[in-house]
């Protein structure tokens, strides 16, 4: 079962370089619209189909720039034998390190024997597929694979159109089943017969007056067509091939018939049955027509969690679902700078794959906020869906995510932010300010190109709130406290931080005296947040207390907290 090693990629649509080697099993490639995640699948489908013949336009040069070639090259490993046969290829046989990724041009002890397919495009449009190695590079004329090996090596694409995989046309699935083949020639000439005459039988009573003038017709002009002419089917319209036999159900019904999602349910199960003759899968948008149970059973048709895995399938998702059912070793992030493309592995650290499970969303983005805790998380939903509603661009709609570390260790934050980092995420942090992160870890983070945001002066986010609003602001949150709580919730609360020398009703009071002293609003910030129990902590709570008090009274809070949080969003929408 032949597998791609190395994909290098050169002037070919969006990407003017990249090289990448794939895993053995599930290659999915994530990121953002237009990063180049098509192209790859595309680029490998062109080199390595069956296929005499390319429609090749401008277009697909890298910036128009048609003096570049397009040049698509395959380096294939796990080689059958055939593939490796001395006399047929041995000058193009090469050696391919896996621990650096680099290819030798002489196989030798240590190194996996392959071969290099490559596809060049010129000015002129013309494809030419060709074997490669340093050593032939300036033989003419060049040399590609035998018909039979390329039709061994195409892959399979599973589109959204896979009528042409249920009946037994050429390359299709059911043909790499097995070696067997319907004798039935003979039989298809003669239902083709058949039908033309039982046609004739049925169309003369109903055409007899068009054929009567025909038959007029003819006999006076000497035309020979008989005692009389005939209506019966073309028998070059009803000339039957191997395509013309399909799937059907018991029922008589042509599989093809069936729902996007289930033809691809389907065709992929039949491609595993297939994988000892065609084992390379591609498919574009995998969650494309099924529901999320039935998601998950093609990738596990697809081997996605098999140890020893049956396909290589390289595929594209915009799909959480598929995230969460997949590996960090099999995730890859396509970036892209100038052209200049890459291919990161998601990876299986312990912060990477807790995160993929609950967050997968972010992996989809191109910015994340990681959040301490659900009340940073909240807090910025609720102040973006304010800030949409009054007309301004969501967040959402700029490519933003948000994970929730759930709290811990000051570090905590910078250790997860540091993965997305690591992938070419833009990234912040947002994190309480009671507990001092390590310095160098902080600052590490900054030079690689971070945001942090910390709330002032050691407070946690609910002291920000009560020291930040307007008297009746805060008036409004105690109440709001009072009908998310139990009854008598917030006064114990009060009662406990202050060491039974305050209470909610002498708290209510200051209120009416003097707007809430700076000694009641810490009170109540230190109140609110008591660990399980705080008044506002999770993502829903805090989202209300940001749409509902926040948002609508921003502009009336202390114009530090109004900096803090405007910079934030201001970072978030930056590079929208």
């Amino acid at each position: 079962m032949a597998r791609i090693r190395k994909v290098e990629i050169r002037n070919f649509r969006s990407i003017r370089s990249l090289d990448w080697c794939p895993t053995e099993g599930v290659n999915c490639l994530i990121g953002p619209g237009d990063s180049g995640k098509s192209t790859i699948l595309d680029a490998i489908d062109l080199c390595l189909a069956a296929r005499r013949n390319l429609a090749v336009v401008d277009t697909d040069f890298f910036g128009l720039d048609v003096t570049q070639d397009i040049c698509i090259t395959l380096t294939l490993g796990a080689l059958p034998g055939a593939l490796k046969n001395i006399d047929a290829y041995g000058e193009y046989l090469r050696g391919f390190d896996g621990s650096t990724g680099s290819v030798e041009d002489e196989p030798r002890k240590g190194l996996e024997t392959v071969l290099t397919l490559r596809l060049t495009v010129k000015a002129d449009l013309e494809p030419l597929w060709a074997l490669y190695s340093d050593r032939t590079a300036a033989v003419e004329p060049t040399r590609g694979l035998a018909w039979k090996d390329r039709m061994a090596l195409a892959p399979a694409r599973l589109g959204n159109h896979p009528n042409s995989n249920l009946s037994w046309t050429r390359g299709s699935v059911l043909n790499r089943l097995s070696d067997e083949r319907a004798d039935v020639g003979s039989e298809l000439v003669r239902a083709a017969r058949e039908a033309r005459a039982g046609f004739g039988a049925k169309a003369a009573p109903q055409l007899a007056g068009t054929l009567k003038t025909v038959t007029q017709t003819a006999h006076g002009l000497g035309v020979p067509v008989g005692t009389s002419a005939t209506a019966l089917l073309d028998a070059h319209s009803v000339s039957f091939g191997d395509g013309a036999i399909s799937l059907h159900s018991e029922s008589g019904i042509p599989l093809r018939s069936l729902g996007t999602g289930s033809s691809r349910l389907l065709i992929a199960g039949l491609h595993r049955a297939a994988a000892e003759a065609a084992s390379i899968v591609l498919v574009d948008e995998i969650e494309f027509g099924l529901e999320p149970h039935r998601l998950t059973r093609l990738l596990g048709s697809l081997g996605s969690k098999e140890k020893a895995p049956p396909l290589q399938v390289f595929m594209t998702t915009h799909s959480p679902v598929v995230l969460r059912e997949l590996s960090g070793a099999q995730l890859f992030v396509v970036r892209a700078t100038g052209g200049i493309h890459g291919v990161l592995q998601v990876g299986t650290g312990d912060d990477v794959q807790s995160t993929i499970r609950s967050y997968p969303e972010a992996f989809l983005a191109r910015t994340v906020v990681v959040c301490e805790g659900a009340s940073e998380v909240g807090l910025i939903r609720g102040l973006d869906d304010y800030w949409t509603a009054q007309g301004y661009a969501s967040l959402q709609a700029a490519g933003v995510s948000y994970v929730d570390t759930g709290g811990g260790d000051a570090d905590r934050c910078f250790h997860r932010a540091e993965a997305f980092q690591k992938l070419g995420y833009r990234v912040a942090t947002v994190q309480d300010n009671d507990k001092t992160p390590t310095p160098a870890v902080v600052a590490k983070f900054v030079a690689a190109g971070g945001y942090s945001v910390a709330w002032r002066g050691g407070r946690a986010l609910e002291d920000e709130l009560f020291m930040s609003f307007p008297p009746p602001v805060v008036s409004a949150l105690i109440d709001r406290a009072l009908e998310l709580t139990e009854d008598g919730l917030v006064d114990q609360h009060i009662k406990t931080k202050s060491v039974g020398k305050a209470n909610l009703a002498m708290v209510l009071q200051d209120g009416k005296d003097v707007g809430f002293s700076v000694a009641a609003r810490q009170l109540l910030g230190e109140a609110s947040r008591i660990r399980k129990a705080g008044w506002f902590k999770s993502i829903t709570k805090m989202e209300g207390v940001a749409r509902d008090f926040l948002g609508p009274h921003f502009e009336a809070s202390d114009p530090g907290f109004r900096d803090v949080v405007r910079n934030l969003f201001g970072w978030a929408y930056a590079h929208a």
